[in-house]
C-alpha cells in the first residue's frame, strides 16, 4: 500500500493572509542499500551475491554508458531510460545556445508490469491538520490511472503534476498553487517531477 500524507498549510502568496488548504504528497520511505537488494535477489535466484553483485555493477557500467551516447536503455523487469534536457524556446536560430537548457532530465519509462503493479496498489491517505495532528485516514477511491512520462504538457510545466497531486484535496486553491510553484506549495510530487515553472516557453529536447 502506498502511503500519502495531507498536510494542512498556508497556500497564500499575500503577505498576512491565510489561505489553508489539504496539500498532497508521498511519505517519505527508506532509502534500500544496494547491498540489501542484491542479498534479497540472491535469495530468491539461488545465485551467490558476489555473482548478482557483479552482474549488478556491469549492467550499470553499461546503462549509464549507453544512456549518454543517446540510446534509450532496457532496464529489465522495469521498463527503460534515457536522458533528456528541458529547455526554454526562441524563434531565431541565432538565439540558440547551451544557455537555454534549463535542466538535464533522467526520464524512466515503465514497463507494463510496473504499470500493472501500481494501478493494483492501494493508496492510503492521512491527513494532519497546521499543528501536525492526525485528523483523518481514507484509502483512496482514484481512478488508478498511471501517468505516462511521454505524455502530457512539457510547455509551461507544473500544470498537470503540480496543479492536480497539489489540487486533489486542498481544491482550486491548492491546485492552482502547486501549479504555479512547481509544487512547492502544491505538494512534493509537483516538483520533484521536473514539472515546476519556468521563463517562458519550455519543454524537451529529445
Amino acid at each position: 500500500m502506498i502511503q500519502i500524507k495531507a498536510k494542512q498549510q498556508n497556500v497564500s502568496f499575500e503577505k498576512n493572509v491565510e489561505k489553508l488548504a489539504f496539500v498532497l504528497s508521498a511519505h517519505l520511505y527508506n532509502t534500500l542499500e544496494a547491498s540489501k537488494v542484491i542479498e534479497e535477489a540472491a535469495k530468491r535466484s539461488g545465485i551467490s551475491e558476489g555473482v548478482i553483485k557483479a552482474a549488478w555493477d556491469a549492467a550499470g557500467e553499461v546503462i549509464r554508458t549507453w544512456a549518454t551516447e543517446g540510446h534509450n536503455v532496457p532496464l529489465p523487469g522495469l521498463g527503460s531510460m534515457r536522458f533528456s534536457v528541458r529547455s526554454k524556446s526562441v524563434q531565431n536560430v541565432e538565439d540558440v545556445k547551451t544557455s537555454l537548457i534549463t535542466a538535464r532530465r533522467v526520464i524512466f519509462i515503465p514497463a507494463k508490469e510496473v504499470k500493472d503493479e501500481l494501478q493494483a496498489t492501494k493508496i492510503a491517505i492521512t491527513c494532519y491538520d497546521k499543528d501536525g495532528n492526525i485528523v483523518k485516514r481514507v484509502t483512496s477511491a482514484d481512478t488508478n490511472d498511471v501517468e505516462d512520462p511521454e505524455g502530457g504538457d512539457d510547455n509551461g510545466g507544473g500544470t498537470n503534476t503540480g496543479g492536480n497531486n497539489g489540487g486533489t484535496t486542498g481544491g482550486t486553491t491548492g491546485g492552482n498553487t502547486g501549479g504555479n510553484t512547481g509544487g512547492d506549495n502544491g505538494g512534493d510530487n509537483g516538483g520533484d517531477d521536473d514539472n515546476g515553472g519556468g521563463d517562458g516557453p519550455i519543454g524537451d529536447a529529445e
